[in-house]
């Protein structure tokens, strides 16, 4: 299967969804990650065109350890992320059109900023415009409606799993792909007194104690014709 992770920052599959990656990626899928941020606002002391380029890379290395075959970014800075824009929009279609995703991750439109939530919107509208013929990019239309799942929001808050996926044999590295933006698991260690680690992987061990396994992360479908498929699309094993 080719599957498509749209997210805001450059960490936030490695929080969402990072198990759920790292097991389509073991498995033989073709996983491809799309930030639509380049995190530019995302420290108190680094400014941001230092932080933007940081940043990009540790995408690039949290994507490799989970196994993804491509990281992408629309570069949008923090803050400004809207899907209104045509040339994001375009862009957008243009990764959407080239993976031909079976499915796609993303935000919750509910989640706790407008970014996420721009970027809910926005994976939802390109994911339709993809399959416009008249709309001109450099690859052709597809002609599929991807199904989306939204992943868990931050911390799980006003979240409820349809899905589970037991990611207890990729728990592991879901955190080493985290780690690897060492800028924001610093940053909020010696600024926010936060170990973001141990903050996601307790809300790991959280959604896997609701569905009977050491660790999970949630996810939620997308209730939108033709979007519903009855192929069995996230890795869930037994969970």
């Amino acid at each position: 299967m080719n599957i498509l992770a749209v997210s805001c920052h450059p960490d936030d599959i490695e929080i969402g969804a990072g198990g759920t990656i790292a097991k389509y990626a073991a498995r033989g899928d073709r996983v491809t990650i799309c930030h639509a941020a380049n995190g530019d606002m995302g420290h108190v002391v680094i400014l941001p065109d230092e932080l933007r380029k940081i940043r990009l890379a540790e995408a690039r290395a949290g994507g490799e350890a989970l196994g993804a075959v491509e990281v992408v970014t629309l570069d949008a800075g923090d803050l400004t992320v809207d899907s209104r824009d045509p040339d994001t929009v375009r862009r957008l279609v243009e990764i959407v059109r080239r993976v031909n995703p079976d499915a796609i991750i993303t935000h919750d439109p509910e989640d706790y900023m407008k970014d996420h939530a721009e970027v809910s919107k926005l994976a939802f509208d390109a994911s339709f415009t993809a399959t416009i013929p008249h709309y001109e990019t450099e690859s052709p239309h597809i002609a599929r409606f991807a199904p989306i799942f939204y992943m868990d929001t931050l911390a799980g808050v006003n979240f409820q799993p349809e899905h589970y996926v037991d990611v207890t044999a990729e728990i592991e590295r879901k955190l080493f792909a985290l780690a690897r933006h060492e800028s924001q698991v610093k940053w909020m260690l010696d600024h926010d007194r936060i170990d973001f680690l141990d903050m996601v992987r307790t809300c790991a061990r959280y959604r896997g104690y609701q569905c009977g396994v050491p660790y999970a992360e949630g996810f939620r479908s997308l209730k939108a014709y033709p979007r519903l498929s009855a192929k069995q699309l996230l890795p869930l094993d037994d969970c």
